[in-house]
């Protein structure tokens, strides 16, 4: 494949990837400060759907188009930037790891909930709070991809 066409994939990936994060995290977060089980059990279902579909693929898809546009371009695997920019990668892929599973856990506890006509259990609050904790750090880390990846900096 040639270059521009490697770049738009590359692009269009990264924008699913990122979208598709910012999108799971709002509705999740905005489904679970309204405490209603039937609108969280309804989002977290489509949440983990939405991440098996579009993060799953993209994510693998990033680094096969990342490392084929450094060689097609003759940018240096060692340079700065791309050294940085393979790291917060992988931190992002650290935290979003666990998340995947953390928001089957939150999928079930809140069908569970449904099912039963209770409020959501402890365990809930338990997991939705972890999922904050490494969401938060894969947000900036994708942020800072992006920044690494226009501004290649020396």
């Amino acid at each position: 494949m040639d270059y521009v066409t490697v770049k738009w994939l590359h692009i269009l990936s990264s924008t699913f990837l990122f979208g598709t994060g910012i999108g799971s995290a709002f509705y999740l977060l905005f489904a679970t400060i309204s405490r209603d089980v039937r609108a969280i059990a309804v989002v977290t279902r489509t949440v983990v759907l939405a991440d098996w579909l579009f993060t799953t693929t993209t994510a693998i898809l990033q680094p096969l188009t990342g490392f084929y546009l450094i060689r097609l371009a003759g940018f240096p695997v060692h340079a700065t930037w791309i050294r940085w920019s393979i790291i917060l990668y992988v931190l992002a892929l650290a935290c979003w790891l666990p998340v995947v599973w953390i928001q089957i856990r939150l999928r079930a506890v809140a069908r569970e909930a449904v099912e039963r006509n209770e409020p959501l259990a402890f365990s809930y609050w338990r997991y939705f709070w972890t999922w904050v904790a490494l969401g938060v750090p894969a947000f900036f880390a994708f942020v800072m991809v992006f920044y690494l990846m226009v501004a290649k900096p020396a």
